[in-house]
């Protein structure tokens, strides 16, 4: 984070606990991330796996949320060590299996695209409740998904991060077109996905191509960020369409919202809203 910005008071998980339960009450499931990534020790790297497992705890004892966990691999080491990455991503998924919960791996810069699959592949041979994320406005993601494991749960997402255009699609609309194509293929080729956008088209054309093909919706549900189109998320819901908000905490909010901003700087009025709402 950086040192010249205040940060907002630290938040723990017990003050995502009445976010989740709200939002269960109305429908929609919970996704928490406690916010951090590039760690620069071991020791951090270790504490950072030591808050998804309480995370995860929490969620067991909870039963009446229905509730997953996102992590990033440069939060558990990764920058440090490819082993000490693997090793703490390892305990993490293992808690997730005795909680009977799914573990989420956020895609991350294009550089590190090479080992976020190589960690998913490696885990999902022992935990099969663990997926990860791809990213809509990489070149290279079309390819990447003939390289998965089988039958596995993928996030789609646009992406966020600042990348060279040589990596990526300069132009929204080939992004969002990519993400349907994307969508289709990994559709068709039998893996789970978690639709994670607010753009009402793509979610439309979502909606349309699995029920006009009679796909069951375990496969597929509607993700999207804290604070942003709660009308659009709770329109869903009533409509019993599965959907899940994905609900950060922590202290390490610089750059999550930098990217957020990026994205799409009309989302950071939401942000600030909902940042002051949860730390009452």
């Amino acid at each position: 984070m950086s040192p010249d910005r205040a940060a907002p008071p630290a938040r723990d998980l017990n003050a995502r606990d009445p976010n989740a339960r709200d939002l269960n009450a109305r429908g929609v499931a919970s996704m928490l991330d406690h916010l951090g990534e590039n760690v620069s020790s071991a020791e951090q790297a270790s504490a950072a796996a030591d808050q998804y497992v309480l995370a995860l705890k929490r969620l067991r004892e909870a039963e009446e949320i229905d509730g997953l966990v996102s992590v990033k691999l440069t939060q558990l080491g990764l920058d440090l060590s490819y082993e000490l990455c693997l090793e703490n991503a390892e305990r993490v998924v293992a808690a997730a299996a005795e909680a009977g919960a799914l573990v989420m791996i956020d895609m991350e810069a294009h550089q590190y695209v090479d080992r976020t699959l190589r960690v998913h592949a490696e885990l999902r041979e022992r935990f099969p409740r663990v997926g990860v994320a791809l990213q809509s406005y990489l070149r290279r993601t079309a390819d990447d998904v003939s390289t998965l494991p089988e039958a596995s749960a993928i996030q789609l997402v646009k992406g966020s991060y600042l990348e060279p255009a040589s990596v990526v699609f300069p132009d929204r609309r080939d992004v969002d077109r990519n993400f349907a194509r994307l969508f289709a293929t990994l559709m068709a080729r039998g893996h789970s996905v978690h639709v994670a956008t607010h753009d009402p088209k793509l979610l439309e054309g979502a909606r349309a191509y699995v029920e006009r093909r009679e796909i069951p919706w375990g496969r597929v549900e509607f993700q999207m960020l804290y604070g942003i189109r709660r009308d659009l998320q709770f329109a869903l819901a009533r409509d019993h369409y599965p959907v899940r908000v994905y609900i950060p905490y922590g202290t390490e909010w610089y750059p999550y919202l930098t990217r957020r901003m990026a994205e799409r700087p009309a989302n950071m009025w939401f942000f600030a809203q909902n940042l002051m709402r949860m730390d009452r």
